[in-house]
């Protein structure tokens, strides 16, 4: 792949240009898109298939709209190209809609699973003896993924980073895994009113922080292409 020429930080009226996220591989995340599709489609059903309906509703509506959002960020994504505004920054919309909707649900719905797989006596009684083993704090084991998602957003990796102040980037990320930690324990408890409660004040706040983001992409690139100088004409082969 060609190295990314520098992009101007001045604009023709002399005042600083746009931060714009850096140019991504569209293919690399094409690629994520089946990964975020196939994946937590597939945990759903498993779900469905050994769970109880008192506990894993929630759960199954995370992985399906986890899967779904993956769909919604793949057409995002095929529609990069550099003709308008709207199809330049496809990839920054498609993986803003990845790390928000599809990523954070995941995030949300997998410490659950586990501790619902663990304890499902559909499952267990399946297998005649079996004993029931307890399994503590190793429950946690699934939650650690949400530590390196954080360390993405808030250490400038995320989509989001280009589309917010440093301050409302640590406030939508501390949300999240405070919403997360807080409907995973509502979970364990099986207070699962509270638990829907809680999630779908997650779900909101994505859905709203990715529309957001969107329409602030899409003017950030509009303003630079405004404002950006014109590229040096080419000399002519043989001067």
């Amino acid at each position: 792949m060609s190295k990314e020429k520098e992009r101007p930080t001045v604009g023709t009226d002399g005042r600083p240009l746009p931060t714009l996220p850096p140019t991504r591989d569209a293919r690399v995340w094409a690629r994520l898109v089946r990964v975020m599709f196939y994946t937590p489609g597939f945990l759903g059903l498993l779900l469905i298939k050994a769970g109880e309906p008192a506990s894993f509703g929630i759960t199954v509506e995370l992985l399906m709209l986890s899967s779904g959002a993956a769909i919604i960020g793949g057409l995002f994504i095929g529609t990069q190209s550099s003709d308008d505004v709207a199809s330049k920054v496809g990839v920054w919309s498609g993986s803003l809609i990845l790390e928000l909707l599809a990523t954070v649900p995941f995030l949300c719905a997998v410490p659950s699973l586990f501790h619902e797989l663990a304890n499902s006596t559909l499952l267990h009684e399946h297998a005649p003896g079996a004993a029931d083993v307890a399994l503590g704090p190793s429950e946690l084991l699934p939650a650690i993924a949400i530590l390196p998602f954080m360390v993405y957003q808030l250490a400038g990796f995320g989509t989001l980073h280009y589309v917010v102040s440093k301050r409302a980037n640590w406030i939508i990320n501390i949300a999240i895994l405070a919403l997360i930690l807080v409907s995973y324990t509502f979970n364990r408890l099986a207070m699962y009113i509270e638990e829907r409660m809680t999630v779908g004040a997650l779900v909101l706040l994505m859905a709203a922080t990715v529309y957001y983001g969107i329409m602030k992409l899409k003017a950030l690139q509009t303003d630079f292409d405004a404002r950006r100088p014109a590229k040096p004409a080419k000399k002519p082969e043989g001067d």
